[in-house]
């Protein structure tokens, strides 16, 4: 495979481990099927899973995006641009401020470095090829992880699947049988929550999962999360039935190599998506940010997102 799917390009680094399950959502394609596979939870999660790894695979669409994240020490808002080397991303605001001159300098010099350095721009695509492998992972085991429940209908919205259609509400908790093939499926195992899916269009809306208990990882030995830890994924149609994140959201706590404390609390939600070209190059994704960035009214647009 030699282009990443788009929404793996977002995942987090590997030291924040329990956040690897927020990014088994993957973008793009989509199958029919029976509403009434609902009567069949477990196959219907089969079903949404194989068309989500699909869908990553193919990588075919890419967007130009806005981020704003928000976190106990502020906000920052972000311009994104996928392209077929890596996702470009500038900042363009702080806590609801546009940058300074200064501070825009900076911020397009940190992107122009790995325009002017190849290496740094492989390493770049390797550690989102890494993270995407990560990805793939925990989709697969989805199905296999998970005993899975029928809890009722709900409707989607502008933010989760496509407003007014129908979605298949799925409790889940661990599959006392599953047995992790290595430590990045560990966090699953303490998990429980549910997942929302437009059966379909076998796409997932929305997946809420808590962690029942302490989970630790590498055996112990890396480190643990803490129970009660939580992360919300909303994903929504953004047109001709491609679909994207419109909001992520993570609380845990936990340790690193069991001394070091973890502590991840995020929320950043996701807007104003526009397709580019699939074959867009990492230097021409920089003048499209570039650009963005330089409208009067670009962040502040951002901003009301």
């Amino acid at each position: 495979m030699t282009t990443l799917p788009s929404k793996a390009r977002r995942a987090v680094t590997a030291i924040q481990v329990g956040v690897w399950l927020l990014l088994s959502i993957a973008s793009s394609a989509s199958s029919q099927s029976s509403v009434s596979s609902y009567r069949d939870p477990l196959e219907l999660v089969r079903k949404a899973v194989q068309n989500e790894i699909k869908a990553a695979n193919d990588g075919a669409n890419r967007f130009l995006f806005r981020g704003v994240k928000t976190t106990p020490s502020g906000s920052t808002t972000k311009i994104y641009v996928e392209t077929k080397d890596a996702t470009a991303g500038l900042t363009i605001a702080y806590n609801g401020k546009p940058l300074t001159p200064e501070q825009r300098r900076d911020e397009e010099s940190r992107i122009e470095r790995f325009v002017r350095d190849p290496e740094e721009l492989q390493k770049k695509r390797a550690q989102e090829r890494e993270n995407a492998d990560r990805t793939l992972r925990i989709t697969r085991a989805l199905p296999d992880a998970f005993l899975y429940e029928y809890a009722g209908e709900e409707q989607g919205t502008d933010e989760i699947g496509r407003p007014g259609d129908t979605l298949v509400r799925l409790n889940f908790h661990p599959n006392p049988n599953y047995q992790p093939p290595s430590r990045v499926e560990e966090v699953l195992t303490g998990m429980q929550g549910f997942l929302l899916v437009d059966a379909a269009r076998n796409r997932i809306a929305s997946i809420d999962g808590t962690l029942g208990k302490e989970v630790g990882f590498g055996w112990g030995i890396l480190g643990h999360l803490d129970r009660g830890g939580r992360f919300v994924v909303h994903q929504k149609e953004v047109g001709d039935n491609l679909w994207e994140f419109s909001s992520l959201s993570l609380s845990f706590t936990g340790k690193i190599l069991l001394f070091k404390s973890l502590n991840i609390k995020s929320t950043e939600v996701f807007s104003r998506f526009k397709p580019v070209p699939r074959d867009l190059t990492f230097a021409q994704a920089l003048d499209i940010l570039k650009k963005e960035a330089e409208e009067p009214s670009s962040a502040n647009a951002a901003l009301r997102k």
